[in-house]
């Protein structure tokens, strides 16, 4: 039996996937700033078929952010996410859709962790409004 965490090679993920558009959406429509993603397919050790990232300059707005793709990939893909955590914080907020991990940051968290460094050897694409 599939662990509910692991990746499913059934449902790979693409970019014209319903859930990552809704995901790119939600967060532009909360302005959330510097949007990429990262394409993990190709990398072995990887636990999401992507990452995407974005910045938010205020707590309000990350919190407005993360609501927002909640709300979005609810209504528009009937998921929920596999897990979260963060949104107490205010510096860093994860949501979990198991082959896609959203990372809202505020920009020291970003610049801190670096999460486009450590994963250097996926492709990176810019979502721009």
């Amino acid at each position: 039996m599939l662990n509910k965490r692991q990746k499913s090679t059934v449902t790979r993920l693409t970019k014209n996937s319903k859930i990552f558009k809704a995901i790119i959406n939600a967060i532009h429509e909360k302005k959330g700033n510097k949007v990429i993603s990262l394409d993990l397919r190709k990398v072995e050790e990887a636990v999401a078929d992507f990452f995407i990232i974005c910045e938010a300059d205020s707590i309000p707005q990350l919190r407005a952010i993360g609501d927002n793709i909640f709300a979005s990939v609810k209504e528009k893909c009937a998921e929920a996410p596999y897990h979260h955590e963060g949104s107490q914080g205010g510096q860093w907020l994860l949501i979990d859709y198991v082959n896609v991990v959203v990372h809202v940051m505020h920009p020291e968290s970003r610049k801190f962790y670096n999460l486009e460094e450590m994963w250097s050897d996926a492709p990176l694409e810019e979502h721009k409004e």
